[in-house]
């Protein structure tokens, strides 16, 4: 029995946690805001040292590809963090 102690112990261990609420809502708006299209940032200015510079970001999300509802998003992933229903509609900008 006490050999099974330890193997209890780390899938104790493994097991996922539930996320807080307010901080799965947090989480899960900013999936489903990339799940809404593309993001971006563009990036230009300068400097004494090297003059001009810029850059370009952009972001796809496999949500947006595959053609998911960002409220369904914001949903089910609230459920797979907390385990329970979102406790507010996702603030999406």
């Amino acid at each position: 029995m006490w050999r099974a102690a330890p193997v209890l112990l780390v899938l104790a261990a493994c097991t996922p946690q539930p996320v807080d609420p307010v901080r799965a809502a947090e989480i899960c708006e900013d999936r489903a805001r990339a799940a809404q299209g593309p993001t971006g940032r563009v990036t230009v200015g300068t400097n004494s040292r090297t003059g001009g510079f810029g850059g370009v970001q952009v972001g796809v999300s496999s949500d947006f590809l595959a053609g998911r509802d960002p409220l369904e998003v914001y949903t089910e992933c609230v459920r797979d963090r907390t385990g329970a229903d979102p406790i507010r509609p996702p603030v999406l900008r």
